[in-house]
């Protein structure tokens, strides 16, 4: 199913940067980043609870927050791209 993850980390304090850096580096372990706090994450419904748990345990929830769009296995219909930046096909092979 692909999931996609948005955050929105305080950056106010270097407690807010190390999480905004460790939110990152665990989505980008599951997925692939299309814009700056947003990742697409093709995984199944066992490595989502892992990631949302992973996520959970980082954040400060008085000051931090996290939004996962479970977008389904019918995802392709569902997402439109406009712009420069295009993404990875999660269908191809992504290592070369």
């Amino acid at each position: 199913m692909l999931v996609l993850i948005t955050y929105d980390v305080n950056t106010t304090t270097a407690a807010g940067r190390k999480r905004l850096r460790q939110v990152a580096k665990v989505c980008q372990s599951f997925g692939q980043r299309v814009q700056c706090s947003v990742f697409e994450c093709l995984i199944d419904a066992a490595q989502a609870t892992v990631l949302k748990n992973d996520l959970a345990a980082i954040i400060d929830t008085e000051k931090d927050s996290l939004r996962f769009y479970y977008l389904g296995n019918h995802y392709k219909t569902k997402v439109e791209h406009i712009g420069a930046r295009s993404t990875l096909d999660m269908d191809e092979n992504l290592l070369v």
